[in-house]
């Protein structure tokens, strides 16, 4: 079978990098193009059949734009989009398979499940907070992981992220209160990415927790998700359609 034609967006990248060297041992796949700042997008989406963004979210939406005019496979794994830049998105995946997830560990995905069901079995008694650590270069924050975390627990509470989140706390702010969810961020070293959701209830706490250790997980993601869209229709998936978990 002749393998997928890759082009790998963010190519000097520590994720594009890994992306690369992950493809290398899979017979499915093959980088056609690896493309960065500067470089000439256009010319390089003409060799492929599918596109991994691990660039910047300020250019997605050119990218999903780009994708869906010439057909080709998108998998974005940018975090930080504006409400604009994710629109892009969704109009793309109106033409063209888009995966588009916050991590693409196998392990995240299945804590997103594993938290949804803890909140729908512990019910509205239990705190809810998010505590994230990556290194110290990562720009922004909260992780796109921690935010979908947190949004997850507000669905399953009837709640929402940008009412009920609670980015930190300094000073005198009260005492908690039912419907907030706690998110925070702790930057240091060399940490790959590091997110736990704490259940605090009365006389007992449930935390579940997932450390990543190597970035080949998340590229190792990546390229199964891209596989997985290749039989796919036009539309919006995630790292929970790939893996059968919706």
């Amino acid at each position: 079978m002749k393998p997928l034609l890759l082009l790998v967006n963010g190519s000097k990248g520590r994720m594009g990098q890994t992306i690369i060297a992950c493809a290398k041992g899979d017979p499915a796949v093959s980088v056609a193009a690896e493309i960065d700042a500067g470089d000439d997008f256009a010319s390089a989406l003409a060799l492929c059949d599918a596109v991994i963004d691990f660039s910047h979210h300020a250019i997605t939406g050119q990218i999903a734009r780009d994708c869906a005019a010439s057909r080709k496979i998108l998998v974005v794994g940018t975090t930080g989009h504006s409400g604009q830049e994710i629109d892009a998105i969704r109009d793309a995946a109106k033409i063209i398979p888009i995966v588009f997830a916050p991590n693409f560990s196998v392990g995240v995905n299945t804590l997103f499940w594993l938290t949804r069901k803890a909140a729908e079995i512990l019910g509205p008694d239990f705190d809810l907070e998010v505590v994230e650590m990556h290194h110290r270069l990562k720009k922004d924050a909260p992780s796109g992981t921690a935010k979908r975390l947190a949004e997850i627990l507000a669905e399953a509470r009837g709640l929402t992220y940008a009412e009920d989140a609670r980015h930190g706390r300094e000073g005198m702010v009260g005492e908690r209160t039912p419907s907030e969810i706690g998110v925070h961020a702790v930057r240091g070293g060399d940490v790959v990415g590091d997110h736990t959701v704490i259940f605090a209830g009365q006389g007992e706490r449930l935390e579940l927790a997932h450390k990543a250790s190597s970035r080949e997980t998340f590229a190792q993601g990546a390229i199964r998700a891209v596989k997985w869209a290749a039989g796919q229709p036009p539309g919006l998936y995630d790292m929970q359609s790939v893996l059968g978990l919706r």
